[in-house]
């Protein structure tokens, strides 16, 4: 297995099969689920488009979280948001905002509406049905050290990463998985396995700043679509690990990279998309007005 930093799609199908099931509605908000959380207003959608203009429980965990040998739960931190409430970065529904609350927070409703921990509901719900064999959700708040044997490594120092209490959350990334595993995800969804075409439709389209460019972000998706172009896309940054999985939608192309060393390796594929007649993408392309920048 390799870590997977590219979690957001996998968490979005699992929010999405909950919608087709009739158990979560896109307009339903955090507050339906958690009734005293101090941030009013925030839909299942905007979740999972970043736009909910959370504050991003990477950063105040820091100062917050008591015991940095334990792995926080995705429960844990909910109840931090509550209990401290630190600034909000923008109204509901607002400006795009890559932020990993938005999908830490899918990830404890999820547990809520499931009845289920993040882990066995994925794998009961999409892993097993996909046929990844090879892919589970592991928190370091179940284990002592998360059981696998690939780790992560600093792209300055050449040094291991270790893993810390902020590899308890589920659901923003915590997944493991394969190459092989995620060609599985990717014909699972081509047939039909895992959502209904409507619902992938609806997930695969860009929702745009006022100024539409040609990058967008979907329901877990970053998006690309120009001309007869139509491809659904993410990157992974995190803790040592770095990867790309890359699904053109026309062509039935699907590209898996997953790299244990975060250098710039995987933001420099330009010749791969041309050998494969793709148009050219770059790590983490978004901006309003079509251009290629590089974020995260």
């Amino acid at each position: 297995m390799s870590w997977l930093p590219v979690s957001k799609p996998l968490t979005a199908v699992g929010t999405l099969k909950l919608v087709e099931a009739g158990k979560l509605r896109l307009d339903q908000t955090i507050n339906d689920f958690y009734p005293d959380f101090p941030y009013p207003g925030i839909t299942i959608k905007m979740l999972l488009t970043h736009r909910s203009g959370l504050p991003n429980y990477v950063y105040f965990s820091e100062k917050h979280w008591p015991d940095r040998k334990k792995g926080m739960t995705n429960q844990d931190v909910m109840k931090m948001l509550t209990e401290f409430k630190p600034n909000r970065y923008g109204a509901p529904g607002g400006r795009f905002f890559y932020n990993n609350s938005n999908f830490m927070v899918l990830g404890a409703i999820i547990e809520k509406v499931s009845k289920q921990d993040f882990a066995t509901y994925m794998k009961d719900s999409v892993f097993n049905v996909a046929g990844m064999t090879n892919t589970a959700a592991l928190s370091k708040a179940v284990y002592d050290k998360i059981p696998t044997n690939v780790i992560g490594h600093d792209k300055i120092w050449r040094r291991s990463v270790v893993q810390n209490f902020q590899d308890g959350p589920l659901g923003d990334k915590g997944i493991y998985s394969t190459v092989r595993d995620l060609y599985r995800f990717d014909l699972a969804l081509r047939d039909g396995k895992l959502l209904k075409q409507s619902t992938l439709d609806s997930a695969y389209s860009g929702y745009p700043d006022a100024k539409k460019g040609i990058f967008s972000y979907g329901y877990g998706w970053r998006t690309f679509e120009h001309a007869n172009d139509h491809i659904v896309y993410h990157t992974g940054w995190w803790h040592g690990f770095r990867h790309i999985y890359v699904r053109d939608l026309k062509r039935n192309i699907v590209i898996v990279l997953l790299s244990n060393m975060t250098n710039g390796s995987l933001v420099k594929l330009d010749e791969l998309y041309k050998i494969l007649g793709m148009p050219v993408l770059r790590k983490n392309a978004y901006s309003s007005h079509g251009d290629f920048i590089i974020d995260e």
